[in-house]
């Protein structure tokens, strides 16, 4: 008797489960990072994709309770990737000008930034050959300028560049110039800096969101308005950067 109760009591209780929904599926992001862009996003020697804005998109998916898959992609594919679909979001350091707001939707700001021009003694902005990241805001706007411009994948192409002559400066967002600065690739060579008044090269910076996704938009803006109050945002600024965004 006893081991009838038991099994009638096993066999209601396999009834029970066997209808009941499965758990659902844990969410999954695709997230278009930059890999060779330190140091807001770019491969460690141990092959481990990190830097800033890497750390700041775990942080985003940790609150929203949501799973990130990191897809690395260069710069200009950036806005036609994520305007497609073929991403949630990019976690990579966009300035929200009209014609990216036009193709994507954009976060509210999560810092501010400016450009820095890096060059051989005596090449000022405008002048000699500038290696520049194809994509970029700085990009466009030495084409616009008819600068003679000498294109390259990523930052690490830019120093490539510089230390080989086959360009005589840049033109970068501050963190990255600051990668540069350090670069010992190109440290011997001297380079002279300026920051770039121009209004096109200085703004608010966002990340970019599948225009198809309002709701994510919002969870989004909520998350980082949450990582800046319990000071995440500025612990993993910290980690990477030795001044302050804001």
């Amino acid at each position: 008797m006893a081991r009838n109760a038991i099994f009638h009591i096993f066999l209601a209780w396999a009834l029970v489960v066997g209808v009941m929904p499965a758990k659902a599926a844990e969410p999954v992001l695709r997230v278009a990072v930059l890999n060779h862009s330190p140091p807001m996003s770019y491969t460690d020697p141990a092959g481990a994709l990190t830097g800033f804005n890497v750390e700041i998109m775990h942080v985003l998916c940790e609150v929203m309770h949501v799973r990130c898959e990191p897809v690395s992609v260069t710069l200009d594919r950036v806005v036609d990737a994520v305007a497609a679909g073929e991403f949630d979001f990019a976690a990579v350091s966009l300035l929200a000008t009209p014609e990216r707001r036009a193709r994507v939707l954009m976060t509210r700001p999560y810092y501010r930034s400016i450009s820095v021009w890096f060059a051989r003694p005596g090449v000022r902005p405008g002048s000699g050959r500038v290696a520049l990241v194809k994509g970029g805001v700085q990009y466009r706007y030495a084409t616009a300028h008819a600068w003679s411009v000498v294109p390259v994948d990523n930052h690490d192409g830019i120093a490539v560049a510089l230390q080989q002559g086959v360009a005589d400066g840049t033109l970068l967002p501050m963190a990255t110039a600051l990668a540069l600065q350090q670069d010992a690739r190109i440290k011997s060579l001297g380079l002279t800096t300026a920051v770039l008044r121009d209004p096109e090269l200085a703004g608010d910076v966002c990340l970019s969101v599948n225009p198809r996704s309002p709701e994510l938009l919002d969870k989004l803006n909520e998350a980082i308005d949450l990582i800046k109050r319990d000071g995440r945002f500025d612990r993993i600024n910290s980690r990477f950067i030795p001044f302050r965004l804001q």
